[in-house]
Protein backbone atom coordinates (compact mmCIF):
# COMPACT_ATOMS: atom_id res chain seq x y z
CA UNK A 1 0.00 0.00 0.00
CA UNK A 2 1.33 3.52 -0.96
CA UNK A 3 0.74 5.99 1.74
CA UNK A 4 -1.28 9.13 1.38
CA UNK A 5 -2.69 12.47 3.09
CA UNK A 6 -5.70 12.74 3.07
CA UNK A 7 -7.17 16.19 4.60
CA UNK A 8 -10.59 15.78 5.50
CA UNK A 9 -12.63 18.71 7.13
CA UNK A 10 -15.51 16.02 8.84
CA UNK A 11 -16.28 12.56 9.03
CA UNK A 12 -19.16 12.81 6.80
CA UNK A 13 -16.70 13.72 3.67
CA UNK A 14 -14.51 11.24 4.92
CA UNK A 15 -15.96 8.30 5.54
CA UNK A 16 -16.33 6.94 1.49
CA UNK A 17 -12.94 8.50 0.76
CA UNK A 18 -11.37 6.17 3.80
CA UNK A 19 -13.19 3.23 2.31
CA UNK A 20 -12.14 4.22 -1.37
CA UNK A 21 -8.63 4.64 -0.60
CA UNK A 22 -6.88 0.83 -0.20
CA UNK A 23 -9.14 -0.35 -2.66
CA UNK A 24 -7.26 2.05 -4.76
CA UNK A 25 -3.92 0.75 -3.14
CA UNK A 26 -3.15 3.83 -0.99
CA UNK A 27 -3.32 3.55 3.21
CA UNK A 28 -4.56 7.03 4.75
CA UNK A 29 -3.18 9.03 7.06
CA UNK A 30 -6.19 11.93 7.86
CA UNK A 31 -4.67 15.41 8.16
CA UNK A 32 -7.67 17.59 10.18
CA UNK A 33 -6.64 21.26 9.23
CA UNK A 34 -9.81 23.58 8.91
CA UNK A 35 -9.20 26.51 9.96
CA UNK A 36 -12.23 28.14 8.19
CA UNK A 37 -14.57 26.37 11.00
CA UNK A 38 -16.61 28.36 12.61
CA UNK A 39 -17.64 28.90 15.76
CA UNK A 40 -15.66 26.86 17.64
CA UNK A 41 -18.17 24.43 18.97
CA UNK A 42 -18.82 23.56 15.05
CA UNK A 43 -15.22 22.98 14.80
CA UNK A 44 -14.67 20.74 17.57
CA UNK A 45 -17.58 18.52 16.97
CA UNK A 46 -16.11 18.07 13.37
CA UNK A 47 -12.86 16.87 14.45
CA UNK A 48 -14.16 14.66 17.57
CA UNK A 49 -16.24 13.20 15.03
CA UNK A 50 -13.82 12.62 12.76
CA UNK A 51 -11.52 11.08 15.55
CA UNK A 52 -14.16 9.12 16.54
CA UNK A 53 -14.60 7.04 13.00
CA UNK A 54 -10.75 7.00 12.88
CA UNK A 55 -10.10 5.24 15.93
CA UNK A 56 -13.11 2.68 14.88
CA UNK A 57 -11.07 2.50 11.18
CA UNK A 58 -7.73 2.14 13.11
CA UNK A 59 -6.63 4.69 10.87
CA UNK A 60 -4.05 7.41 12.19
CA UNK A 61 -5.51 11.06 12.23
CA UNK A 62 -3.42 14.05 12.63
CA UNK A 63 -5.57 17.05 14.27
CA UNK A 64 -3.40 20.64 13.58
CA UNK A 65 -3.63 23.55 15.37
CA UNK A 66 -6.70 26.07 13.97
CA UNK A 67 -4.92 29.32 12.58
CA UNK A 68 -7.61 30.82 12.29
CA UNK A 69 -6.03 33.96 11.97
CA UNK A 70 -3.71 33.56 9.56
CA UNK A 71 -6.35 32.39 7.59
CA UNK A 72 -9.34 35.08 8.09
CA UNK A 73 -6.11 37.07 6.59
CA UNK A 74 -5.73 35.23 3.58
CA UNK A 75 -9.12 35.11 2.57
CA UNK A 76 -8.83 38.89 3.90
CA UNK A 77 -11.22 41.19 0.99
CA UNK A 78 -13.19 38.22 -0.09
CA UNK A 79 -15.92 37.96 2.55
CA UNK A 80 -18.69 39.26 0.57
CA UNK A 81 -17.56 36.53 -2.19
CA UNK A 82 -20.43 33.64 -3.25
CA UNK A 83 -19.96 30.33 -2.05
CA UNK A 84 -17.88 28.42 -4.90
CA UNK A 85 -16.26 31.94 -5.22
CA UNK A 86 -12.61 33.37 -4.84
CA UNK A 87 -12.77 32.92 -1.52
CA UNK A 88 -13.51 29.28 -1.49
CA UNK A 89 -11.06 29.14 -3.98
CA UNK A 90 -8.24 31.06 -1.41
CA UNK A 91 -9.69 28.68 1.31
CA UNK A 92 -9.29 25.44 -0.93
CA UNK A 93 -5.29 26.40 -2.08
CA UNK A 94 -4.24 27.40 1.89
CA UNK A 95 -5.86 24.23 3.30
CA UNK A 96 -3.92 22.25 0.47
CA UNK A 97 -1.04 24.62 1.07
CA UNK A 98 -0.74 23.36 4.78
CA UNK A 99 -1.84 19.63 3.72
CA UNK A 100 1.54 19.43 1.62
CA UNK A 101 3.46 20.74 4.10
CA UNK A 102 2.34 18.37 6.79
CA UNK A 103 2.86 15.63 4.12
CA UNK A 104 6.59 16.42 3.07
CA UNK A 105 7.32 16.81 7.41
CA UNK A 106 6.13 13.44 7.77
CA UNK A 107 7.57 12.14 4.87
CA UNK A 108 4.82 10.83 2.43
CA UNK A 109 4.55 11.79 -1.33
CA UNK A 110 1.51 11.56 -1.73
CA UNK A 111 -1.63 13.74 -0.92
CA UNK A 112 -5.34 14.27 -1.58
CA UNK A 113 -8.67 15.46 -0.11
CA UNK A 114 -11.93 15.06 1.08
CA UNK A 115 -12.78 18.28 -0.68
CA UNK A 116 -13.55 15.82 -4.11
CA UNK A 117 -16.71 14.21 -2.25
CA UNK A 118 -18.71 17.30 -2.18
CA UNK A 119 -21.12 18.10 -5.46
CA UNK A 120 -20.99 21.92 -4.21
CA UNK A 121 -17.21 22.15 -4.05
CA UNK A 122 -15.75 23.08 -7.99
CA UNK A 123 -13.57 20.18 -8.56
CA UNK A 124 -11.25 22.37 -11.02
CA UNK A 125 -10.42 24.59 -8.22
CA UNK A 126 -9.55 21.83 -5.77
CA UNK A 127 -7.43 20.45 -9.02
CA UNK A 128 -5.85 23.89 -8.93
CA UNK A 129 -5.31 24.65 -5.17
CA UNK A 130 -3.84 20.83 -4.61
CA UNK A 131 -1.68 21.04 -7.87
CA UNK A 132 -0.17 24.62 -6.62
CA UNK A 133 0.36 22.69 -3.13
CA UNK A 134 2.14 19.57 -4.31
CA UNK A 135 4.49 21.84 -6.99
CA UNK A 136 5.36 23.82 -3.83
CA UNK A 137 6.73 20.56 -1.99
CA UNK A 138 7.74 18.53 -4.97
CA UNK A 139 4.75 16.25 -4.08
CA UNK A 140 1.99 14.30 -5.75
CA UNK A 141 -1.12 15.79 -5.70
CA UNK A 142 -3.46 12.84 -6.32
CA UNK A 143 -7.06 13.42 -8.08
CA UNK A 144 -9.51 11.05 -7.31
CA UNK A 145 -13.27 11.80 -7.91
CA UNK A 146 -14.63 10.36 -5.13
CA UNK A 147 -18.05 11.84 -6.66
CA UNK A 148 -17.69 8.84 -9.03
CA UNK A 149 -20.12 5.85 -8.97
CA UNK A 150 -22.34 7.76 -6.55
CA UNK A 151 -19.68 8.38 -3.93
CA UNK A 152 -22.18 11.37 -2.43
CA UNK A 153 -24.34 9.16 -2.13
CA UNK A 154 -22.25 6.39 -0.15
CA UNK A 155 -20.72 8.82 2.16
CA UNK A 156 -24.05 9.81 2.61
CA UNK A 157 -25.82 6.38 3.35
CA UNK A 158 -21.99 5.94 5.61
CA UNK A 159 -23.17 8.88 8.05
CA UNK A 160 -26.24 7.75 8.34
CA UNK A 161 -25.10 4.32 9.41
CA UNK A 162 -22.37 5.74 11.69
CA UNK A 163 -24.74 8.25 12.72
CA UNK A 164 -22.18 11.47 12.26
CA UNK A 165 -23.14 14.66 13.65
CA UNK A 166 -24.00 16.18 9.98
CA UNK A 167 -23.65 20.21 9.38
CA UNK A 168 -25.84 22.24 7.86
CA UNK A 169 -23.18 24.52 6.30
CA UNK A 170 -19.77 24.12 4.72
CA UNK A 171 -18.25 25.38 7.97
CA UNK A 172 -16.54 29.37 6.82
CA UNK A 173 -18.40 31.98 8.74
CA UNK A 174 -19.06 33.70 5.62
CA UNK A 175 -21.50 31.09 4.40
CA UNK A 176 -23.14 30.71 7.52
CA UNK A 177 -24.05 34.07 7.24
CA UNK A 178 -25.20 34.90 3.79
CA UNK A 179 -27.90 33.73 1.71
CA UNK A 180 -25.82 31.68 -0.38
CA UNK A 181 -24.55 29.27 2.24
CA UNK A 182 -24.78 25.65 1.11
CA UNK A 183 -27.15 23.78 3.03
CA UNK A 184 -26.18 20.05 3.55
CA UNK A 185 -29.32 17.77 3.93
Amino acid sequence: MIPIVLHACCAVCAGYPISLLPDKGYSPVVYFFNPNIHPKDEYTRRFEELKRYCKKKQIQIIIEEEDTNNWFEYVKGLEREPERGKRCQKCFEYRLLRTAKKSYEIGINNFTTTLFISPHKNRNDIIKAGEKAAQEYSLNFIDIDFRKQDGFLKTMKIAKEENFYRQKYCGCIFAQNTSTAIKIK
